[in-house]
C-alpha cells in the first residue's frame, strides 16, 4: 500500500509496525516531505476456532509410600494462616461465620444432587453384578491386584507379604465384585456435629459405605438410616460449638427380617451377584452403557458434594468418615501407629479415596495372550469398572483414551528392543 503525506507522521501507535523511507526531491513532484510506507501489520480472523489437543498418553499418578504420611490437598501454609485467623478470632470472642453445610444446616440445591448420585449407585452395583458374570476377573490373593481378562498376566510386580518367595509373581483367585468397586465405608452418625466416636462406643454405630453417608448428609432420607435436620445453625467460636441446639437421642430403626430382603440390599455389594441372574448377550452392551453412564455421574456427583461437605480420610490408612472432624477411634495400624497410640491422622479427603478408581492394566483382547513384564511400558491402565464395560460393548469416554494408550500398537517382544 502507497501513502503520501505532506507532513511527518507518527508511526509509533501501539500494535503496529511499519518500513518507511524518503523519496529523494528530484525523483518526486511533491514538493514537501514525501513517505512511502508499507504497513505490515496482520489481519486478525476471528472466525478461526482454536485446536483442540490431547496427549497422546498419560501415566497414572505414582504409588505413594508406606512409610510416609499422604501429602495435604490443600498446602500446609494455607492451613496454617485459617487456622490462626481462627484463633485470633476466638481470642477476640467474634464468631466463625459459617455457611451451610458447615453450620448444619442443609444446601437446598445439591438434595436434588445427592437423590441423582444415590439412584446411579444402586444401578451401578446392579449393572457390575450382572457385567461380572459375562467377563472373568481376577485378583491377587496376596497384594490386592485385580486384572481383566481369561487369565492373570505374567507382570511381576506383586508387594505381597511372600513377594520374595514367588519373585514377584501374583497369585492369581477368581475375583468378586469388591475387588472391582473398592469398599469403602463410613460410621453413620445420627448427628454429625455430635459427640465424637469413641474408641469404647464404635460398636454402637453402623459401618455403611461412604458414598450413601456422604449422600444422607447431603439430604437423602432413608428410614433405616436416620439422621437429624436442623432449622438453627450451629455457633463456633475457634474450635469450640457454643451451640449445637442439644444432644437428640437417635430415633430407633426399623427391624428388618433379612438383610439380603431389605431395601439396603441395593446400596451394599453383599451377596449381589448372587441376587441377580446372568443376562443374555443381546443384553449386555446395554447394561455395558448404563454401568458406564452410571458410574461417570457418580463420580461427578460425589465431586460436587465434597466441595461443600467435609469428608476427613486417614493420613496413613485408608479409613474414611464423612463430617465435620474425624472420630477417636484406635484402629491404625500403619506407619508410626504407636506414637499415635493407634489414632487416625485425619486430614481432607481427595474424590480417590472415598470412590477409589482401582486402576487395572489394560488389555486389547481377553482371550489373548497373558501380559508379560518386558513390554509394560507399551501397556495403558484404566479403572477396573471402566475396562469391564469397554469389554462388554459399552462406548468409553474419550478421557481414558490417553489412560489407555490406545494409540499406540503393542509390539513384539523381539521388536521391543529396537524401539527407541
Amino acid at each position: 500500500m502507497l501513502l503520501v503525506y505532506p507532513q511527518p507522521i507518527d508511526f509509533s501507535a501501539r500494535g503496529s509496525y511499519a518500513l518507511c523511507f524518503q523519496i529523494p526531491k528530484r525523483e518526486c513532484s511533491v514538493k514537501l516531505r514525501t513517505l512511502v510506507c508499507f504497513n505490515q501489520k496482520p489481519t486478525k480472523h476471528t472466525t478461526f476456532k482454536k485446536r483442540q489437543e490431547f496427549t497422546q498418553n498419560v501415566d497414572l499418578p505414582p504409588i505413594l509410600p508406606k512409610n510416609k504420611k499422604k501429602p495435604y490437598p490443600i498446602p500446609f501454609k494455607k492451613i496454617q494462616e485459617e487456622a490462626r485467623k481462627d484463633k485470633k478470632l476466638a481470642q477476640m470472642g467474634i464468631e466463625k461465620q459459617l455457611d451451610p453445610p458447615k453450620n448444619g444446616l442443609l444446601v437446598p440445591n445439591l438434595v436434588p444432587m445427592a437423590y441423582q448420585v444415590i439412584d446411579n449407585w444402586k444401578l451401578l452395583i446392579k449393572g457390575l453384578a450382572k457385567l461380572l458374570h459375562f467377563v472373568p476377573v481376577f485378583a491377587c490373593c496376596e497384594c490386592g491386584a485385580v486384572h481383566v481378562a481369561n487369565a492373570g498376566h505374567n507382570i511381576r510386580d506383586c508387594n505381597g507379604p511372600t513377594n520374595s518367595q514367588r519373585r514377584g509373581s501374583h497369585s492369581w483367585v477368581k475375583g468378586t465384585i469388591n475387588d472391582v468397586l473398592t469398599p469403602v465405608e463410613s460410621y453413620h452418625m445420627y448427628d454429625p456435629f455430635g459427640r465424637r466416636i469413641k474408641h469404647e462406643t464404635r460398636f454402637d454405630f453402623e459401618r455403611i459405605p461412604a458414598v450413601v453417608e456422604l449422600c444422607i448428609q447431603a439430604g437423602v432420607e432413608i428410614p433405616e438410616y436416620p439422621s437429624r435436620r436442623r432449622t438453627q445453625p450451629i455457633r463456633m467460636i475457634g474450635k469450640r460449638v457454643i451451640e449445637r441446639g442439644g444432644y437428640v437421642r437417635e430415633p430407633n430403626k426399623p427391624q428388618t427380617s433379612s438383610p439380603l430382603l431389605s431395601p439396603l440390599a441395593e446400596l451394599d455389594t453383599l451377596g449381589v451377584c448372587e441376587r441377580y441372574p446372568p443376562p443374555t448377550p443381546e443384553e449386555i452392551p446395554q447394561i455395558a452403557q448404563e454401568t458406564m453412564d452410571a458410574y461417570e455421574k457418580v463420580r461427578l456427583g460425589v465431586t460436587k458434594l465434597m466441595r461443600k461437605f467435609t469428608v476427613k480420610a486417614c493420613g496413613y490408612c485408608s479409613e474414611v468418615h464423612v463430617g465435620p472432624w474425624g472420630h477417636s477411634v484406635k484402629l491404625c495400624g500403619e506407619f508410626k501407629h504407636q506414637w499415635r497410640d493407634g489414632k487416625h491422622g485425619w486430614q481432607d479427603a481427595l474424590v480417590d479415596e472415598l470412590f477409589p478408581p482401582n486402576y487395572v492394566w489394560h488389555v486389547r483382547d481377553l482371550k489373548g495372550n497373558p501380559l508379560t513384564g518386558n513390554l509394560r511400558r507399551f501397556y495403558g491402565k484404566a479403572p477396573a469398572l471402566v475396562e469391564i464395560c469397554m469389554h462388554s460393548g459399552a462406548q468409553v469416554p474419550q478421557r481414558y483414551n490417553a489412560m489407555m494408550r490406545l494409540d499406540i500398537i503393542v509390539p513384539d517382544s523381539q521388536e521391543a528392543d529396537m524401539v527407541a
